[in-house]
């Protein structure tokens, strides 16, 4: 298979190759390969290839047979593969069983063809961590492609998949998929599993999925994956069509609540506003009402609910690293403060902020009784270049020391992390709210901006309504077309 037959085709089209017999599994595979190994040297999506494995991976029969896939090194665990999280505290873990989620994967005929980068847990909304260095954006390489998925991110859109595992705990589907002008679900919560290994993640905030290039992929991969697993804490009924079906078919005449300022108050960048304008434009030229409304939620109050349970997550984390052998000298400094942060932060306050929960999803509810969706900018920012976020000298000498002192409650006390929450989600502050509510949420690439880097907008539906915004993504990727952008990235990387 030539490298411009291979990237002619999704997922869904490159199945139907294989299933037709017009390619082998090992044709699509070695094609794969080849772009992985001349271009993963440029990007570094891929931190753990397994190429020597696919190439020996049994042909399957599943729908998704022969297409290749990238799974993330976060909570998609492979059984006698590394699990490292993006940290050197788990460098050396070794899973000992397959996730649901690969399992489902490769009962559905994909090839693993190796993990994504991630940064240290998941932390951040871009991919750089000292283990596996900074991951970049194949629009222009000198800027991140976002985070926690941005390896995978930067794979799809560069062409190496068509599809790759991604997770989503405050926006790490949907801020890569922006990024990289991809299509990128957070399903509700509890549709995807993500057992064995674990129950709810991030106490239900984070949800398993995809990032793809058109929508009936992650349609397709939804339905591969999607349904309650053995000991889940709770089941979501799937609709009686497939999503694949239900993403072809009319959306209907929908209401859709259009907000373009940041929740927590921060600068939106000119580009993020107009792509939501223009998709607005776009969205009432199909038939749509497009009005100015938001959830009725307390945006500062959201971030730190938020970044209260992040700093309980992280604590959790290193300990479990700790317990396995694992030095506080491996663990990032920023990894260091949050842990601090979370080791001394009072456990009623934890418990109250998870309570809070209740109120964004009732607020977010009632929103829905008057909307069908929300319109709004995925991101606040476009994205930061190599290195931009990187803790300034002086405050890692401060970091340093008040970790030193172990000065967490002082912190609490101070306010000081009122400011961080502000601080750390500035840039992201649309993504949040999904994630605490349990909501569906889409980031969908229908414009670039003038510099010709994607600028995703970002679709919310009430609990259990993938199938509606898969439906009007797919009405807008008719409307405007954006597979093309990619042929011309991809003939941009060859002239390189």
């Amino acid at each position: 298979m030539k490298p411009s037959e291979y990237l002619q085709y999704d997922a869904t089209g490159l199945a139907d190759l294989v299933r037709r017999g017009d390619v082998t599994q090992d044709e699509v595979v070695e094609a794969a390969i080849g772009r992985a190994e001349a271009l993963n040297p440029r990007l570094n999506a891929i931190c753990l290839p397994q190429y020597d494995s696919a190439r020996q991976q049994p042909a399957g029969n599943g729908p998704l047979a022969g297409v290749p896939m990238l799974v993330k090194d976060l909570g998609q665990e492979q059984a006698g593969e590394p699990c490292t999280m993006g940290s050197q505290g788990f460098r050396d873990r070794i899973m000992t069983q397959d996730s649901e989620y690969v399992r489902r994967a490769r009962d559905a005929g994909l090839v693993f063809l190796g993990r994504t980068a991630t940064p240290e847990f998941g932390l951040k909304a871009v991919t750089e961590s000292r283990l596996w260095g900074p991951t970049r954006n194949p629009w222009n390489t000198e800027l991140t492609p976002g985070g926690s998925s941005g390896g995978s991110g930067a794979a799809v859109a560069a062409g190496i998949v068509p599809v790759a595992g991604a997770n989503d705990g405050g926006g790490s589907i949907r801020i890569p998929a922006a990024y990289n002008g991809l299509v990128g679900l957070k399903p509700s919560r509890g549709r995807i599993p993500w057992g064995p290994e674990t129950g709810e993640s991030w106490l239900g905030a984070a949800e398993n999925h995809v990032v793809t290039r058109t929508v009936r992929d992650t349609a397709a991969l939804l339905d591969a994956l999607a349904g309650p697993a053995v000991g889940d804490p709770f089941r979501i009924e799937r609709p009686d069509l497939p999503w694949k079906d239900i993403a072809s078919l009319s959306p209907g005449r929908l209401r859709i609540g259009m907000f373009t300022r940041s929740p927590y108050g921060g600068d939106v960048h000119p580009d993020c506003v107009a792509a939501v304008q223009e998709a607005a434009r776009m969205l009432e030229s199909l038939g749509h009402v497009i009005e100015e409304a938001e959830p009725a939620v307390d945006g500062q109050d959201l971030a730190r609910c938020y970044l209260g349970i992040y700093f309980g997550e992280v604590s959790a984390f290193v300990q479990q690293a700790l317990e396995g052998g694992a030095d506080r000298d491996d663990f990032e400094l920023d990894t260091r403060v949050l842990a601090m942060l979370g080791r001394s932060f009072p456990l009623p306050d934890y418990v109250r902020m998870r309570q809070r929960w209740n109120d964004f999803a009732r607020a977010t509810g009632g929103f829905f009784g008057r909307h069908d969706l929300y319109l709004c900018p995925t991101t606040a920012q476009p994205p930061a270049r190599i290195g931009e976020l990187d803790m300034p000298p002086a405050m890692k000498l401060l970091s340093t020391l008040l970790v030193k002192v172990r000065a967490g409650a002082v912190l609490h006390r101070t306010g000081m992390v009122d400011q961080l929450a502000m601080e750390s989600l500035a840039r992201t502050p649309f993504t949040q709210l999904a994630n605490l509510t349990g909501t569906p949420a889409i980031s969908v690439p229908v414009c670039w901006s003038p510099q010709g880097l994607p600028v995703g907008v970002q679709f919310g539906a009430a609990h259990g309504g993938e199938g509606l915004l898969l439906q009007l993504a797919a009405q807008l990727e008719e409307a405007s077309p954006w597979y093309g952008r990619y042929e011309s990235l991809w003939e941009a990387s060859e002239d390189r």
